[in-house]
């Protein structure tokens, strides 16, 4: 079992590619696994025949615990087909590094390696397809390329009653249904609890007057050529704690077994609400980038978060969080650290509000934030002042562009 992220210590297997006595090149898919933070087809990186598979469809395992054999076609010379990975996913290129694998041609089917057509589909589409005995043959994909997505599958099929859990007997309370968690919430009960238990966190509140910002934005608007994307609140809120992450280092580390770790990427995290999940996709080098720039990666990996398809280098290497629930009317709220992360911002909604002005009432836009802190790297002041420095930043929206 591969290591495919930084927090990733089992994974599950969903679907075998390739089947016993076939080939296998470097580089070419061999299954899909299920890990802590994303579905996705591991290639392997080594050449010959699949001699053998130790792990079954829906089995969970620890990292390093041998899956398959891929040898010669007598069956000598057998080596493991996914090796464990040591090296954290944060050291591998991430998607600001490389370029990304061009796209084939529009189709809803590739080729495997027996020349027969293979559907193309995310791997998520895949198990729900699976679970539901849909033929994804059957399905035209509207992902990128013909891909068939999640989305696809639900829309082709109703729903299995019940399919998520098991009914349980009558009580008070009514009748009981006992639902089985995903890897994925899993995993984000574990880091929560642990990061509440292990983090001491303390909170600081400030209200971010976004007059000029609302305005600024409208200007903006207006400006940007049609099919272009606007960039949103968000993206000003994670540009203004990139461009404060630079100036106070602590607050873009972590706090790891007795020492600090400070980072010199700025890459941050935007919290993205997934089917039944809370998922955190990363903006890479946000410091360095344009309100443009932002804006467009942004939602590129926030789309994939929700038809499935992204990949965990797109989830990890994060070194601080935006948490943002305005556009649901909450004017403030204390958001959980993403361990093992210094911070997180909670935003809330920008409502009018009353103001006093040189002796007179009038009104402005106001935002609330919250910021949560690690006391163990981040103290009072300086937290402090790192919050004061990402309001003026948005305060005077024409600093985010310089």
């Amino acid at each position: 079992m591969p290591r495919l992220s930084d927090s990733m210590e089992e994974g599950t297997i969903l679907t075998w590619l390739k089947q016993v006595g076939e080939e296998v090149a470097v580089g070419e898919e061999l299954v899909e696994i299920e890990t802590d933070k994303a579905n996705m087809a591991y290639e392997s990186d080594v050449a010959g025949t699949l001699t053998e598979i130790l792990a079954p469809e829906g089995e969970t395992l620890a990292i390093g615990s041998p899956i398959a054999v891929v040898g010669e076609r007598d069956g000598t010379g057998a080596a493991p087909a996914a090796p464990a990975q040591e090296e954290p996913a944060a050291e591998q290129p991430t998607p600001a590094e490389t370029a990304p694998a061009p796209e084939p041609a529009a189709t809803a089917s590739l080729k495997d390696s027996r020349g027969q057509d293979r559907v193309k589909a995310s791997p998520v589409a895949r198990r729900l397809a699976k679970e539901r005995g849909v033929d994804l043959a059957t399905i035209t994909g509207t992902g990128p390329g013909g891909r068939i997505v999640k989305k696809d599958v639900k829309e082709a099929t109703p729903a299995a009653p019940q399919a998520a859990g098991a009914a349980g007997g009558e009580t008070a309370k009514g009748e009981t249904r006992v639902q089985e968690l995903s890897k994925l919430q899993e995993v984000i009960a574990r880091r929560m609890a642990e990061s509440k238990a292990t983090a001491p966190h303390f909170y600081l509140e400030a209200t971010v007057d976004m007059s000029a910002a609302v305005e600024g934005r409208k200007r903006l608007k207006a400006a940007t050529p049609e099919g272009q994307v606007t960039p949103s609140f968000n993206d000003m809120v994670v540009k203004a704690c990139a461009l404060a992450l630079k100036e106070f280092p602590k607050a873009n580390g972590a706090y790891k077994d007795g020492h600090f770790e400070l980072y010199s990427r700025i890459n941050v995290g935007v919290a993205v609400a997934a089917q039944d999940a809370l998922v955190v996709p990363t903006v890479f080098d946000a410091d360095r980038k344009g309100l443009s720039q932002i804006a467009t990666d942004a939602r590129a990996v926030a789309s994939k978060v929700r038809d499935g398809s992204i990949t965990p280098p797109e989830l990890s290497g994060g070194t601080f969080t935006v948490s943002n629930l305005g556009m649901y009317g909450i004017r403030n709220f204390g958001a959980v650290i993403n361990p093992p992360q210094a911070a997180i911002l909670a935003v809330g909604a920008i409502e009018e509000r009353p103001v006093v002005r040189d002796g007179s009432i009038t009104t402005a836009r106001l935002m609330d934030v919250t910021l949560a802190c690690d006391h163990r790297i981040l103290y009072g002041a300086e937290a402090a002042e790192f919050l004061a420095r990402v309001r003026a930043l948005l305060e005077e929206p024409l600093s985010l562009a310089l």
